[in-house]
């Protein structure tokens, strides 16, 4: 019988901007069972002001205080170990929900990044509430925007020879793939390069 695991975010369960294919991993489970996997995103500059009315989830905090990033920026949970899994296999990661745990999200432009760097040479972060019940977020000016809930990041550990990598670039493992296509009922698969697969994920994002 397939088992249903939950996987909380914490400082125990994340790993910070890279990918490696020494992490030790933090879950163990079998084909076929089910996982519901928690998130955290941003790091302390894209969290809300203590003064503001948004709830940030205590763990969030404490990752920033016990971790600091390496290579990349995005905040992963994980490695879960898939028995059996072994190089040369593929991975069928089935999506089944994603739902985001805020009543927050931020949106942030910043000098040379982006597709049209030249025409945004400047910082402006937004926080932008999230209704949880119509789910929809609402931007400054009143503008609703239906959310479509998908995690940014999800990735195996690459080939070991790789060392520790950066979870910004996508390659051949998966990583900071940004599909908006990769919500509720699709299916991601990925190549496996090494035992139990070593899979996690994060970034989520309430759309795109």
């Amino acid at each position: 019988m397939p088992t249903s695991h939950t996987l909380t975010s914490s400082p125990a369960t994340v790993h910070w901007g890279y990918f490696d294919a020494g992490l030790a991993p933090v879950l163990r489970v079998r084909s076929g069972d089910r996982v519901t996997l928690e998130s955290i995103s941003g790091g302390p500059d894209e969290l809300p002001p203590a003064s503001s009315p948004y709830t940030v989830v205590p763990e969030h905090r404490e990752v920033h205080a016990t971790h600091k990033p390496r290579l990349g920026a995005h905040i992963l949970t994980g490695p879960v170990y898939v028995e059996g899994a072994a190089p040369g296999d593929t991975l069928e990661i089935r999506i089944h929900d994603v739902q985001p745990r805020t009543d927050w999200g931020y949106n942030t432009i910043r000098p040379l990044a982006g597709t049209l760097p030249e025409d945004f040479p400047f910082l402006r972060r937004m926080h932008i509430p999230i209704d949880l019940k119509r789910m929809v977020g609402t931007l400054p000016w009143g503008t609703e925007i239906p959310l479509k809930p998908f995690f940014g990041v999800m990735g195996v550990a690459p080939p070991a020879n790789y060392g520790a990598v950066t979870s910004i670039i996508p390659r051949e493992y998966g990583g900071n793939l940004d599909l908006k296509e990769l919500v509720a009922g699709t299916t991601l698969y990925l190549p496996v390069f090494a035992e139990g697969a070593l899979f996690s994920a994060g970034d989520g994002h309430a759309v795109q």
